[in-house]
């Protein structure tokens, strides 16, 4: 099987990217609104009238006109291929409302295996078992259903989710072509203007307000004869002959992609959001992954930033590699970071402005003695300025002995 990408078989987006379409559906918004209002209108006579008569073709006619005021337009192909004594159709799957299009044209069931119960289960046409108690419980169930007399027959969508119809058919689940030995498929290829047919993540009332704002969806079913599972033949190749018939027919192509492949895809796209996108910079980067994505010069600078790094551990690495690049030289680099940042390397040492640190006495050998803060304020700027740079050579010079000692280096050939 052909394995089309899934993003082309679903609309991440409900608006078009072409500039002059999206100019039209500027134009008819206002006319989309007022479009609405009076279908949300009308909709509730619909439902009204749709729950009073009672299942019959008068019945069926009647709501197929009103649904054609609401935008829903129905348009079948073959209907004399539709097979009276078959008791499970095989549909493809669009929108929320292919099962209330099926049935305008004959009289089907179609179970809700997940989603809401009770009242709006009802509402919105489905038939409601207890889809809580498994799989192959519900498989059970409806196998049942087809084998008693005078029940109508079964719709079911093996694709189990939705797509554009555009691309490919999602791999048809193998279950519901073990409830009958024989089943009938039925295409089904739906159009509509200036917006998408539905996103992922969309409910169904809100794709129900969509389509009462376009001007219009057309609904082409097309009916192929029935198909019978032959002798030697699994379920999951029954099911994957039907899928290419449908196919075949439709124009696309079988995919192997299937529900929860698109599951899974639109949740990577949910939680996945480029960072470059968004302005955000990762706090810190790994020396192992620096190493890797530089170059040789730059693996060059990047080892010469981690021995900066042990001697000054509290220095982003960002800062220490920046000025390596105009320094070129680990001692005067730590000699610029301590001068530049004196209240950092003073932490990262383990001294304070105001004494030193007891976390200091870890370092191998005699530490050098760091002269303390002042005692009291300098009373002239030059005392002041003295006091500074004490300080600063004290800090300096212990950096520049736990470098050595660090690296087993020589006084000299630390230069």
């Amino acid at each position: 099987m052909e394995t089309r990408g899934i993003e082309d078989m679903f609309d991440f987006r409900r608006f078009p990217k072409d500039a002059v379409v999206l100019l039209l559906l500027l134009v008819y918004f206002p006319v989309g609104i007022c479009l609405t209002l009076i279908r949300i209108f009308i909709g509730v006579h619909v439902f009204l009238v749709s729950c009073a008569l009672p299942e019959s073709f008068i019945r069926r006619f009647i709501v197929r006109i009103m649904c054609s005021v609401l935008g829903m337009h129905v348009r079948q192909k073959n209907p004399r291929s539709r097979d009276k004594n078959t008791k499970l159709y095989m549909c493809n799957h669009v929108t929320e409302f292919d099962h209330n299009i099926i049935n305008l044209l004959t009289a089907c069931n179609t179970p809700q295996l997940e989603g809401s119960t009770g009242f709006v289960c009802w509402a919105r046409g489905f038939m409601e078992i207890h889809s809580a108690s498994g799989q192959e419980a519900i498989a059970e169930t409806l196998q049942r259903y087809c084998s008693t007399e005078g029940t109508p027959p079964l719709l079911l969508f093996p694709e189990e989710d939705t797509t554009n119809g555009r691309a490919g058919l999602l791999k048809f689940s193998s279950w519901p072509f073990s409830l009958t030995d024989s089943i009938q498929p039925v295409a089904l290829r739906v159009t509509r203007p200036l917006i998408a047919l539905s996103t992922p993540e969309s409910s169904w009332l809100k794709e129900l307000l969509w389509t009462f704002f376009v001007p219009c969806t057309v609904y082409h079913v097309s009916w192929l004869p029935p198909v019978s599972r032959q002798d030697g033949e699994s379920m999951q190749e029954f099911a994957n002959k039907v899928q290419e018939l449908l196919a075949g027919e439709l124009g696309l192509v079988s995919t192997k992609i299937t529900k929860a492949d698109k599951a899974e895809h639109i949740k990577r796209k949910r939680h996945t959001v480029p960072q470059t996108a968004m302005g955000v910079r990762p706090p810190s980067i790994g020396l192992g992954f620096m190493v890797q994505s530089l170059g040789a010069d730059d693996h060059r600078i990047a080892k010469m930033a981690q021995q900066v790094k042990d001697v000054l551990p509290h220095v982003p690495l960002n800062v220490i590699t920046k000025d390596l690049a105009k320094t070129n030289c680990v001692d005067t680099t730590i000699t610029n970071l301590l001068e530049n940042k004196e209240e950092t390397q003073m932490e990262a040492t383990g001294t304070s402005t105001f004494g030193p640190s007891k976390s200091s006495s870890y370092s191998c050998g005699p530490a050098p003695t760091i002269k303390p803060a002042a005692k009291s304020f300098g009373k002239s700027p030059v005392d002041r300025h003295l006091s500074l740079q004490e300080r600063k050579e004290a800090l300096y010079n212990f950096a520049r002995r736990r470098y050595i000692e660090k690296h087993g280096l020589d006084q000299e050939d630390s230069h």
